[in-house]
Parts: structure tokens; C-alpha cells; sequence
């Protein structure tokens, strides 16, 4: 129980947020990739692909330290693949 009061101690709320936002938006870049690969665009998945990989990276070395990030990390992507398919859903209407 003290390991967890430790971790959540040294929590940087600020770091917690942006892990939060960026994961929406690795979220929305996935969805938004897998949609562009279905619709064999190239350019599109290559360049989408490259910059979500990128971020994830970035993120990974920030939360491996505290295994609580993660929790801004899964609502973040469920937030942003939420959005994505609603917004392709009305779009497609």
C-alpha cells in the first residue's frame, strides 16, 4: 500500500494532463490511419503512422517511471476513439 502512496505522490499533474490529451489525440491518429490504410492512401497512412509512433514513444519514456499515468493514458484513448467513429459516422450519413 505505500508503493502506491509513493507513486501517487510524485505524480506531476501537469505531465498527467498532457499524457491525457495527447493520448486522445494518438487515439484519433489510430483510427484515423487504419481508415486511410483501408482506403489504400499511402501518403496519408505513412505520414499519420509516423507521427503517432512518435508520440507514443515520447510518452512511453514519461510514464515508465510511474505506472499511475497510465490511467490518463487509457481514458485519453478511449476519448479519442470514441470521437473519431462518431464523427466518421456522422459523416458518412
Amino acid at each position: 500500500m505505500s508503493d502506491i502512496y509513493i507513486l501517487y505522490s510524485n505524480i506531476n499533474w501537469l505531465i498527467a494532463c498532457l499524457i491525457f490529451v495527447s493520448y486522445i489525440l494518438i487515439d484519433w491518429l489510430y483510427a484515423k490511419y487504419t481508415l486511410e490504410v483501408v482506403s489504400l492512401r499511402p501518403g496519408q497512412s505513412a505520414t499519420i503512422g509516423s507521427f503517432m509512433h512518435f508520440l507514443l514513444a515520447f510518452w512511453v519514456i514519461n510514464y515508465n517511471d510511474n505506472w499511475l499515468y497510465l490511467f490518463p493514458l487509457a481514458i485519453g484513448s478511449w476519448i479519442g476513439t470514441y470521437y473519431v467513429i462518431k464523427y466518421e459516422k456522422i459523416k458518412n450519413k
